[in-house]
């Protein structure tokens, strides 16, 4: 009986696929994904080496897949900015030489007060001139209509019309802002970096790659970040009326580091960039008891289509390859674990099972021996 449990735990021992915890079985990967692989797509169901080949191919992919800079649909009216009065935006008309026609605003008296209101059907009421639409026109159309209908009354009129009341036309900024809210749209053209100026800037928690405007039931995607490392200025596009802009967080630009490092873990991308080694160091670096530095996974994509690189760190001198390869966002770090840190953990997990049966079988034996004197 002794001799068959001792051949059962030399068995289990010997199977090291039987060991708890994460694995990575490079064959059986390649027999799972057998004749799924596309041709011709570099990396695809296949473990890559991570080396100075695949660095230099990778530099010059990043390089060749730079967005195109965008298009600013509002650019022309950008550059030919001028503000058109709305509903319930507020006018001040200034008569010179009658202060009969002009309310003074005061000391105490906002000029939002003391001005004419446009109504919501666009129009304007002004002494000895009555209603008059003004909605959708520049300052200076409206001041050459009052002109025109006042000098009927007044001998070659001088005035001067302002907004005082910016009330008609505005936009939002939501998300990873310090002061979410709305904001007018006024005579001095609003881009998206000066609307994110005025929510008091960022929050610790904002993906600048990710800054969307929803325009009409379409939305755009915007980097911000490109705007201020690499001058992009078409990321920088102008605000209408009604527009929304949102500020993703960064949660999604995560990398986990799980295996056999010292603190297993999820990372944060910082500004959506971060390299294998800062990965591995973030974490404490491997684990010098039970790590195979030699089999460090770089796990990419979905579960159709992964895609796997391989870094052999048994040397020091190969982390200068982890401190070049980029990571990308949901990538999953895996450092394996050491056959014999892997065999002392089946001993382990048999040790309890094979001393309750050794225990069991000394009983048998002197059980025999009492019954057989």
């Amino acid at each position: 009986m002794k001799h068959a449990l001792l051949l059962v735990a030399v068995s289990c021992l010997s199977a090291c696929a039987w060991g708890p915890g994460m694995q990575m079985d490079e064959d059986a990967f390649r027999e799972r994904y057998a004749g799924k692989a596309d041709a011709g797509a570099d990396g695809a169901y296949e473990i890559v080496p991570i080396d100075v080949s695949l660095l230099s191919h990778q530099l010059e992919e990043r390089r060749q897949a730079r967005p195109a800079p965008l298009v600013d649909p509002l650019a022309q009216v950008a550059m030919d900015y001028d503000y058109r009065v709305t509903p319930h935006d507020v006018l001040s008309v200034i008569v010179w030489d009658h202060p009969e026609l002009t309310i003074p605003a005061g000391e105490f008296r906002p000029a939002e007060t003391t001005g004419n209101p446009v109504a919501a059907d666009g129009t304007m009421f002004y002494p000895h001139v009555g209603l008059i639409p003004v909605a959708g026109k520049t300052l200076r159309e409206i001041r050459e209509l009052l002109t025109q209908r006042l000098a009927s009354v007044i001998e070659k009129p001088q005035l001067d019309v302002r907004v005082v009341g910016f009330r008609g036309q505005k936009v939002q900024v939501t998300g990873e802002v310090m002061a979410p809210g709305t904001l007018p749209v006024t005579d001095v053209p609003l881009r998206v970096q000066d609307a994110i100026a005025q929510a008091k800037g960022f929050s610790t928690e904002a993906d600048l790659r990710a800054v969307t405007l929803s325009r009409r039931g379409t939305t755009f995607t915007l980097d911000l970040q490109a705007l201020y490392e690499q001058g992009d200025v078409s990321q920088n596009w102008l605000l209408q009326d009604g527009d929304i802009v949102n500020v993703a967080d960064r949660s999604r630009n995560k990398v986990f580091v799980l295996g056999e490092v010292r603190k297993p873990s999820s990372r944060v991308m910082v500004k959506g960039r971060m390299t294998l080694a800062e990965a591995i160091g973030d974490t404490e670096g491997f684990d010098p008891l039970t790590s195979n530095p030699g089999r460090v996974y770089v796990i990419r994509g979905s579960f159709e289509r992964p895609f796997i690189f391989k870094l052999d760190a048994k040397s020091p001198d190969a982390l200068l390859l982890a401190t070049q390869f980029q990571l990308q966002p949901r990538d999953v770090i895996f450092v394996s674990a050491h056959d014999l840190t892997r065999w002392n953990r089946i001993i382990q997990q048999i040790q309890p099972t094979v001393q309750l049966l050794w225990q069991a079988v000394d009983i048998g034996d002197r059980t025999i021996i009492i019954d057989n004197p």
